[in-house]
């Protein structure tokens, strides 16, 4: 028998995070297992179509832009509704408690027996979402209290599941498709192609970064960091965001042009290709839910240096897994790539043990199924 989910997300394909990415990767593996997807989101640039079918989940975009986030969870509510006196669905998903959860609890006031799944994704500070939903915040709060169940990917994001009132909380992370990022013998011809179309030289030594260039992801420092590390050692930024233009400047500052390169976004598909090419990854985050970019570099062979922020400690093990650096602190982030650089076999020890991590842990199969056990 079909099971039918009715999901509400904010942002969907083409519009791309770790969230996103892993509505994708669960719904791909479900909907080959007999289920049924409906998904609200916003038509964020106001270009795409309304509705389409992708990889099986049926899209319904609402609205346009800010207005649309702004009246999502009205408009997606009265969608719902009218779809859902067509469909019956079975539980309703939100994808995480903001605009989306606001849709979902409203969903669950008219129809109280239908199970309720709220995922907790967020990747900001618990402070500035706290900011953002103060005028509404005893709202805000039901949203945790009214979800049957909530799941994490992070112990970090279920503690403050439970804080807020959550009375079913499971951790259950995001992962990663390990046939896509795991190295094989071709990606080591990938890898020289890929550095030499970056204009590459054997001796460079390339730090690598990915997502959106926004304060918390603390692209800035590793720029820094630059100053104190050989000039063979270069920094590949990919992704794009609202800082760009800032740090752009602050390389020619540094004069640091050639040793940095901006990529802009890449499409998930093509971002293996930029991680093989490199040497280590380094995000110096200053909130995390989760960081799926880490556990992506670690399944790519990468060692990663990141900070004990969010729900990082969850995977990164100081000196088994990765190593950590000091938040805001570009002297911190050039020391332990030093380290890494100076001692190839505790660099090689920290790479298969990741790998072995991420393997047992962070399968999206393995996730997957989880979800399909609450769903």
């Amino acid at each position: 028998m079909t099971k039918k989910i009715l999901i509400f997300s904010v942002a969907f394909r083409p519009f791309i995070g770790g969230a996103e990415i892993a509505v994708e990767e669960i719904t791909k593996r479900l909907t080959a297992r007999g289920f049924s997807f409906d998904l609200l989101t916003v038509n964020l640039d106001g270009r795409q179509k309304r509705q389409e079918n992708i990889n099986g989940v049926n899209i319904f975009r609402i609205g346009k832009g800010v207005f649309g986030k702004l009246f999502f969870p009205f408009s997606a509510l009265f969608l719902a509704l009218r779809l859902h006196k067509k469909n019956h669905y079975d539980s309703t998903w939100s994808i995480m408690a903001n605009y989306a959860g606001f849709a979902a609890l409203f969903f669950k006031i008219f129809y109280p027996t239908t199970p309720f799944i709220l995922t907790l994704q967020e990747g900001d500070p618990i402070t500035k979402i706290k900011r953002k939903v103060w005028f509404v915040y005893p709202l805000f709060k039901m949203i945790f209290r009214r979800a049957d169940k909530v799941t994490a990917i992070s112990n970090y994001l279920a503690k403050w599941g439970k804080e807020m009132g959550a009375k079913n909380v499971e951790v259950i992370p995001n992962g990663v498709d390990l046939n896509s990022f795991q190295l094989s013998a071709s990606s080591f011809q990938v890898r020289e192609e890929k550095r030499k179309e970056l204009g590459l030289g054997k001796n460079d030594v390339v730090l690598a970064t990915t997502g959106r260039l926004v304060k918390k992801n603390g692209v800035g420092d590793i720029i820094a960091a630059l100053k104190f590390l050989p000039e063979n050692v270069r920094l590949l930024i990919v992704g794009s965001g609202k800082l760009e233009n800032v740090l752009k400047l602050q390389v020619i500052s540094y004069k640091l042009q050639n040793r940095v390169q901006f990529v802009g976004f890449v499409p998930p598909e093509k971002l293996p290709e930029y991680l093989w090419a490199s040497d280590i990854f380094v995000r110096p985050a200053l909130s995390e839910g989760l960081g799926n970019s880490f556990l992506e570099a670690m399944a790519a062979g990468l060692p990663i240096i990141g900070t004990p922020v969010g729900g990082i400690p969850d995977f990164l093990k100081d000196g088994e897994t990765g190593l950590f650096c000091e938040p805001n602190n570009p002297k911190s982030i050039a020391k332990k790539v030093k380290l890494l650089l100076a001692d190839n076999s505790f660099r090689q020890k920290i790479i298969a043990n990741a790998q072995k991590l991420v393997a047992k842990k962070y399968d999206w199969d393995l996730i997957a199924e989880k979800m399909r056990q609450i769903l």
